[in-house]
């Protein structure tokens, strides 16, 4: 069993985990979640002795990890799948870390069997894909036959078969009365493949419940209710008696109703007695993925902004026209004259837009009502590329200080 008490790391003013106190038990296969930066991998570090706590403890079947007689073959663990030497052959790589834990060699062509590998074993790991690589860093985690596993993001570039793989496997040893503990950020995987879940965000313990309950204490169970779409008007009959009986209830963008607050035999009689017939009853309990977002929406680090491809486009003035296409633009041959000389016109202001760092050009990304970020130190323009020759260009056309991209066209 691995318990953490009161576990704590800082580096410098960074609080990386702050007084996380879990217990990981045997028979299980325990999930660890969490957003990046949240403090998984500080935490996994510290439980097998790479980091040391700046408070707290964190103990294996009673004893830190360092204190652990022979650990390598009490504890295995896959962190990193690139912490190999790239010019080793992956029997060799596995043969060295047996020989280090007093481990038979026999047991290197074994693990090598069960991860698939035993046809590329005298290959060179620097030519591994992400998959192999992966499946080499499980059997180095299985060398010495551990009671205790840790596996940070496992199945990382694996495909469907051996994502499938993994999934038993973890089963298989936490069935065999191992304990097993899993960082992962796929909740598809996680909702069938963990037993109990531990979640932290920012250092700090959020929830330490099984999968079951996790959902059900994160999510809003809810019922699809669906009448005759040639009939809305029964939709209307049917929400106002809903709405009537205590329920809530939302239109969705297909249709359908979204009831809570009701179970759903009280539904069905409330249909019946307003004469409306159903096309569908069902209920719905939300995702692993849905409830991990409501619990950790409020310990994300790094957050999207909208982008907004609109404010690269200036409106036409108003009575303009868009320009009609010319027969043949774009052909093999076609040539377009250069424009008539023209005065320099300086962008104009959008409204609503930020100026950009040196106060000229518009910032097409502002959004209205949201601060512009404070600008850049100024710093002093690049000297101008040395312009071309008159010879060199059309007379009248505009002079380019830079090549334009498809993008920035865009």
């Amino acid at each position: 069993m691995i318990e953490a008490v009161g576990l704590t790391k800082r580096y410098g003013d960074k609080t990386a985990v702050y007084n996380l106190s879990f217990q990981v038990r045997p028979g299980a296969v325990t999930g660890f979640l969490g957003p990046n930066g949240s403090g998984k991998s500080t935490t996994m570090r510290m439980i097998l002795g790479l980091d040391n706590p700046t408070a707290g403890s964190v103990t294996i079947g009673g004893y830190p990890y360092r204190k652990l007689p022979n650990a390598p073959r009490q504890v295995g663990a896959l962190l990193d799948a690139k912490a190999v030497h790239g010019g080793r052959h992956a029997r060799n790589h596995l043969l060295s870390l047996a020989q280090l834990s007093g481990i038979p060699g026999r047991r290197v062509d074994e693990v090598l069997g069960v991860v698939g590998l035993q046809d590329v074993a005298k290959k060179r790991s620097k030519g591994f894909s992400l998959g192999m690589g992966q499946r080499l860093g499980i059997a180095a985690a299985l060398l010495g036959d551990p009671q205790v596993l840790l596996f940070d993001e496992p199945v990382n570039g694996l495909d469907p078969e051996g994502i499938l793989w993994v999934r038993n496997l973890m089963k298989s040893l936490a069935a065999e009365g191992r304990t097993v503990f899993v960082s992962s950020h796929l909740m598809s995987e996680m909702a069938v493949t963990a037993d109990h879940l531990i979640v932290i965000g920012r250092g700090q313990l959020l929830a330490d419940m099984s999968v079951t309950d996790f959902i059900s204490a994160n999510s809003a169970d809810f019922a699809r209710v669906r009448t005759p779409h040639t009939e809305p008007q029964l939709r209307e009959k049917l929400a106002g008696a809903l709405t009537e009986a205590g329920g809530h209830v939302m239109s969705e963008q297909d249709g359908c109703l979204r009831v809570t607050g009701l179970p759903l035999p009280r539904i069905s009689d409330i249909a019946h007695e307003a004469d409306v017939r159903l096309w569908e009853l069902s209920p719905h309990q939300a995702s692993l993925e849905e409830a991990y977002m409501r619990m950790t929406q409020g310990a994300v680090d790094y957050r999207s902004t909208t982008d907004q491809k609109a404010g690269l486009q200036q409106p036409l003035p108003p009575g303009a026209q868009p320009p009609m296409p010319v027969a043949g633009q774009g052909q093999p041959g076609w040539y377009a004259p250069p424009p008539p000389q023209q005065g320099y016109a300086p962008p104009q202001p959008v409204p609503g837009a930020a100026p950009g760092p040196y106060g000229a050009a518009p910032n097409p990304y502002a959004q209205p009502g949201v601060p512009a970020a404070p600008a850049a130190p100024a710093q002093p323009p690049a000297a101008p590329a040395a312009a071309p020759q008159a010879s060199e260009r059309p007379a009248g056309a505009p002079q380019a200080s830079a090549p334009t991209t498809t993008e920035d066209a865009r």
